[in-house]
């Protein structure tokens, strides 16, 4: 199948058809501004083209929406064929026309385009910042500056990997007690609105008091059946109340950071994923020759908690007035001594990268020990939950039966 070469960063992906010289029936896609550019660009090759047309968007959005995990397989990826010795160009050729998403297909075959005008591979990924971080730019910038660009991409494909890894446990824990309440919800307000109603007709022929604990959940369901609109609009109002307010509020985003540390093992797994992502951000950035004051920035951002991010912004201006890295941690009441001695151990023999993975290695490994933990204590806990919730409900329903059971 031919390939037509990608004209502009921002083209329009097109399939088309065509005959070469020797009459061979060919086709392919590619990028360019408009259908006549690209037809013009085929018969410079020798094809004729016949048919070309806009490349068809996937049904229901499918494929559209690119995801970190994507851009860490596509750093693994890449790493992976220039140390095999592939050229950038045609690493990136193959990358873009073999992935299974057209989102992830244009946007490596853009910055294809702006490498093959002769723009810095770093500079072509800066132009991307939804999906390249600065710390991902600045990592290939000193690949690239230090001639060490396929060293430098294995460093950044291994972090990507760890910490999407990383978040995805960090995931997985909150996913549990989420799971409880939105079950809990929905099955509770099932009951409210179309079972409780069935057995209040019953009990109206009863003629006699009902149990308060029955009455109490009638009232409920009837408050129910007249005002779920706004109940549901209560919830959905809190809900974008509380997103809002945590994303244009610093003062709110580091008080509920600070809360959540606090969370019984929640916050445990929280504090050990930041500290974390902490040592193999620095580690890996250290590893690659980026300064320990200009690394601290992006440190801080990768932290993922606001508290661990401010503590390592002051960390930076005190570094940067000549403090060791190992006493400015340790005044912020926030690493573990554990991690205050391995970073002094870094600085004194001068292997701060190694001793920093070490400590991030070990810390994956207690979040994931912890992950696992919460799992086997959520499993009875859900059970329990739901059992007092659904239970609740039906022995409400089923006193007043009892009661007129004992009485005949």
């Amino acid at each position: 199948m031919a390939t037509a070469t990608a004209t502009k960063p921002n083209a329009v992906l097109f399939v088309w058809e065509g005959v070469d010289r020797k009459g061979t029936r060919v086709k392919g896609e590619a990028q360019a501004s408009n259908e006549i550019l690209l037809k013009a660009d085929l018969r410079r090759q020798g094809i004729n083209p016949l048919k070309v047309k806009k490349k068809p968007k996937p049904l229901f959005g499918k494929g559209k929406k690119i995801i970190p995990k994507d851009i860490a397989i596509f750093s693994r990826q890449l790493a992976t064929m220039m140390a095999a010795g592939v050229p950038l160009v045609q690493a990136f050729e193959i990358i873009g026309r073999g992935h299974e998403k057209p989102a992830m297909q244009e946007l490596i075959m853009a910055i294809k385009a702006d490498v093959e005008s002769g723009t810095a591979l770093a500079h072509s990924l800066e132009k991307h910042p939804k999906y390249f971080d600065a710390l991902f730019c600045n990592l290939v910038e000193a690949g690239e500056q230090s001639g060490a660009l396929e060293t430098l991409l294995d460093k950044i494909a291994m972090y990507k990997e760890k910490t999407e890894e990383l978040k995805g446990k960090v995931k997985k824990a909150l996913f549990y007690p989420t799971a409880v309440l939105v079950v809990a919800f929905v099955v509770s307000g099932i009951l409210l609105l179309f079972v409780v109603p069935q057995f209040q007709e019953l009990f109206q022929g009863f003629g006699a008091d009902l149990p308060a604990f029955t009455q109490m959940v009638i009232n409920l369901s009837e408050f129910m059946q007249k005002y779920w609109w706004l109940v549901l609009f209560g919830i959905g109002a809190a809900v974008y109340g509380f997103v809002t307010a945590k994303q244009r509020s610093l003062a709110v985003r580091q008080s509920l950071d600070r809360l959540s540390l606090k969370i019984p093992v929640i916050g445990a797994i929280l504090e050990k994923s930041a500290i974390a992502r902490f040592a193999r951000t620095l580690a890996t950035m250290f590893a690659a020759g980026v300064p320990l004051v200009e690394a601290m920035q992006s440190v801080a951002g990768a932290t993922g908690n606001s508290v661990f991010e401010q503590a390592t912004l002051r960390m930076k201006d005190e570094v940067s007035t000549g403090t060791q890295l190992q006493q400015s941690m340790r005044s912020t009441n926030l690493f573990p001594n554990m991690v205050v001695q391995m970073v002094a151990i870094g600085e004194e023999s001068g292997s701060l990268d190694e001793m920093l993975s070490k400590v991030a290695d070990f810390y994956e490994q207690e979040v994931d020990n912890l992950v696992d933990g919460l799992s086997s204590l959520l499993e009875p806990l859900i059970m329990a939950i739901l059992g007092v919730v659904v239970g609740g409900l039906v022995i409400a329903m089923y006193l007043p039966i009892f009661k007129l059971g004992a009485v005949v």
